[in-house]
């Protein structure tokens, strides 16, 4: 699995999640609210199924080791 979840969406995807499964966990919205367990795995891991399907990519690009030549 590579990255593509990264910095600000990352935490947004978070925080968006433990506060869905909050709210389920109190009553204060239906069942649906349980969805937040795959906002925040996707989060934590910070991967997304939908992004790869869609192409989009918000984790910074890393160096890549380039070998030394002449």
């Amino acid at each position: 699995m590579k990255k593509n979840v990264g910095g600000i969406d990352r935490v947004v995807r978070i925080a968006a999640g433990l506060a869905l499964m909050a709210l389920a966990a109190t009553g204060q919205i239906g069942a649906w609210g349980w969805l937040g367990v795959v906002v925040l795995a996707t989060g934590v891991f910070s991967f997304c199924g939908a992004y790869t399907l869609l192409g989009v990519n918000t984790c910074p690009m890393q160096d890549e080791a380039k070998p030394d030549t002449p």
